[in-house]
């Protein structure tokens, strides 16, 4: 089992993906609460059944799987619908991380968790935040680039999450993404070092 665990976190379109990779080229696993989440509600899975029951068939896709554009947009429309949704999913997703962490034997392992200032308490466990920052406007050109949506609907998801200052208030390491993606090599490479250091006390 590993025994060292950073938390990789930011708000959307902060480009968590890209740091995430960086780490995994360098022979680190990171396991994803958004994959989680996805495996969490295969067809057939109690989560999903519970989300149908919650907000009926119109957020289910012709195939049996969840609609993710639909759920989404009911979710970023009313901050009930949210509070269900993450009621259904959050515990499983926890339990996923959990012990796919429990599982790894790398030299120490990221968690991808978007939504970790809002579920701080249920992350206790982790060793170390890292928080991947980028401006407001940087990340707005981003989402609406990225999924194809009108500027108002990115400008709801980013105000959804945790500010800016409560993400930096949780972080012991920060990664500033305002520029190319190649900038980002040297920094992930210098916090390897680290953790890597961390990790063997």
């Amino acid at each position: 089992m590993t025994g060292y665990v950073v938390a990789l976190t930011g708000g959307i379109a902060s480009g968590k993906s890209a740091v995430e990779r960086r780490f995994e080229a360098l022979g680190i696993h990171a396991y994803d609460a958004d994959l989680a989440a996805r495996a969490v509600v295969e067809p057939g899975s109690e989560a999903l059944s519970e989300i149908a029951q919650a907000f009926g068939p119109e957020v289910l896709a012709a195939d049996g799987r969840l609609d993710r554009t639909a759920m989404r947009q009911r979710i970023f429309t009313d901050p009930t619908a949210r509070t269900t949704l993450e009621g259904i999913l959050h515990p499983r997703i926890r339990t996923w991380l959990r012990d796919a962490v429990a599982a790894d034997e790398g030299p120490y392992c990221i968690l991808s968790i978007p939504l970790l200032v809002e579920n701080r308490e249920h992350y206790a466990w982790v060793d170390r935040i890292l928080v991947v920052d980028a401006p407001e406007h940087v990340r707005l050109d981003r989402l609406t680039r990225r999924d194809s949506i009108e500027p108002a609907l990115a400008a709801k998801m980013i105000a959804a999450q945790a500010s800016h200052p409560e993400r930096l208030a949780i972080a012991d390491d920060v990664i500033v993404n305002d520029g190319d993606e190649s900038s980002l090599d040297e920094a992930v490479a210098t916090l390897d070092r680290t953790y890597r250091e961390l990790a063997a006390r």
